[in-house]
């Protein structure tokens, strides 16, 4: 009886105890983590009235959750790596819900990733500045508030780990190889001289040595004439002994002046120069440039783009007297728009005539899609973005200028969100500022179409008056060319968007 009351009293005492610990209560209810077969043991075999029950219960190891992990998250559809600019927060700092903790320079530009929970920063994995960081790898470490920060445990399954991380394996060294007899070769010594292809075959044919002759060809080579003039002294009977080829010393105990250097025949370097880190490069060698993350992905697609899709080109000159008119007007009002602006809605307007132009190739065919948003390419020191204007024909002028403004901006900062830039029906790549009368643009996939845009420029062209006669007049020209896809807009489908491109340029109240 009194053995059946103390585990009576003991399970009441472990009843009273689950209620009242969160931490162990939330343990137990995370039976599906790494940690449940060992609290499901401990459970199954609970000797409640003795001492180890109660040690076991007061052991806060038992109980502590698991650190929260931050792997490298993916930003963008393109991404594979990513690089750590900055950690905005530091080790044993609190963090919320939201807070931004560090900034990642991805495939095209550099965000911001927030917290998903609260807690602490406990440890920094990878430090900032670290680049070429996979997928899914481990980069730092939450807890919760009131753990120990400072003795976190970093887990053992850390995720892929970046390919600057991993450890050099050495390579088996290469197995013996068998010699294999080799033909004996003419020469007793090592020639001071190249041969000349006719020269070597003359001297393999008839035993001869090049050493016992002169080269006398243009840079020290032995040629025909040498390897004959060899032939005819052996046939005379007075072919000379083989010069002996000197040998070069081991380690010069004193170094030879300059005067004493002897120059060889051929001035062409045996070893390959080297430059020294720090020191102007030597002539012959060159400097490796590292390739940004943005880089690489834009080599990457444009060799993509260049290799699968068959382009096709259509250029055509359009008078922007109507559109530099209009501009002016709407400086007087104050409205401050540019000649890209105009052609930014110009292209628009005529996608939203022309739907069969606002496609895109998805690898089985042709795609119609349902909104006009145009990307507009921006020159960074990174490298070329595309931000996106949305619904860029239900846009009025001022409101495209503002959103390329701000749009670029935020590109030339590296601070563009994956939304401002994936995307887009149709692109447009304008080079007048940089004073490029025309010029082919890339086409960038998905999409089926770019347009490259030059500079306006002034022309002389002949006209007629209302009353017939000739004249010359000066019109402000440029040259636009569309790159298309050639699988779904076609040379006439492509000349007729242009045609009505041209015609809502030159007409500014179209854009209206």
């Amino acid at each position: 009886m009194l053995r059946a009351a103390r585990e009576k009293a003991g399970k009441m005492a472990a009843s009273w105890r689950l209620r009242c610990d969160p931490r162990l209560l939330r343990c137990l209810l995370d039976f599906g983590g790494r940690r449940s077969p060992g609290l499901v043991k401990g459970a199954s075999g609970w000797p409640l009235g003795r001492g180890a029950s109660w040690r076991w219960f007061h052991n806060t190891q038992w109980l502590r959750a698991g650190p929260i992990k931050i792997l490298m998250p993916s930003l963008s559809p393109t991404m594979e790596e990513g690089n750590i600019v900055k950690w905005l927060k530091k080790e044993g700092e609190a963090v919320s819900a939201g807070d931004a903790l560090c900034e990642i320079e991805t495939d095209k530009a550099v965000v911001t990733l927030d917290a998903s929970d609260d807690g602490i920063l406990a440890k920094i994995v990878v430090e900032e500045g670290s680049k070429n960081i996979r997928l899914g790898s481990l980069i730092g470490l939450l807890v919760e508030e009131g753990e120990d920060w400072k003795h976190v445990e970093i887990p053992k399954d850390i995720g892929p780990p970046s390919p600057a991380s991993e450890p050099s394996v050495p390579r088996p060294s290469p197995e013996p190889q068998v010699s294999t007899p080799v033909q004996k070769e003419h020469t007793p010594g090592k020639l001071q001289f190249r041969l000349s292809p006719a020269a070597r075959n003359i001297l393999e044919k008839h035993a001869l040595d090049a050493n016992q002759g002169a080269a006398t060809g243009p840079r020290g080579i032995f040629t025909k004439e040498d390897a004959l003039k060899l032939v005819q002294l052996k046939q005379m009977g007075k072919s000379p002994e083989a010069r002996p080829t000197p040998a070069m010393p081991a380690t010069p105990t004193t170094p030879l002046p300059p005067q004493a250097t002897a120059v060889p025949s051929y001035p062409r370097p045996m070893i390959p120069p080297v430059s020294t880190p720090g020191q102007p490069n030597v002539a012959g060698t060159f400097t490796e440039i590292p390739a940004s993350n943005i880089r690489r992905v834009i080599a990457k697609r444009l060799t993509e783009s260049k290799s699968t899709i068959p382009h096709a080109y259509a250029t055509a000159d359009c008078d922007l007297g109507a559109v530099l008119k209009a501009r002016q007007n709407l400086i007087r009002d104050d409205i401050k728009v540019s000649v890209n602006d105009f052609i930014i809605k110009a292209a628009a307007v005529t996608l939203r005539q022309m739907p069969s132009v606002n496609v895109s190739w998805d690898g089985d065919g042709p795609k119609q899609l349902p909104f006009i948003d145009i990307s507009v390419a921006v020159a960074t020191d990174k490298g070329l973005i595309t931000p996106i204007i949305k619904d860029a024909a239900a846009k009025g002028l001022q409101e495209i200028a503002v959103s390329v403004k701000a749009l670029s901006k935020k590109a030339r900062d590296g601070k563009l969100l994956p939304e401002e830039y994936q995307g887009g029906s149709f692109s447009i790549s304008n080079l007048g500022m940089f004073g490029i009368d025309e010029f082919t643009a890339v086409i960038n996939p998905p999409q089926a179409c770019i347009l490259a845009v030059g500079r306006f420029r002034p022309v002389l062209k002949l006209t007629q008056d209302d009353e017939g006669n000739d004249r010359l007049q000066q019109r402000q020209l440029i040259t636009v060319t569309m790159s298309s896809d050639s699988r779904v807009v076609d040379d006439e489908l492509a000349t007729r968007f242009l045609e009505s491109f041209k015609a809502n340029l030159e007409n500014p109240i179209r854009l209206a």
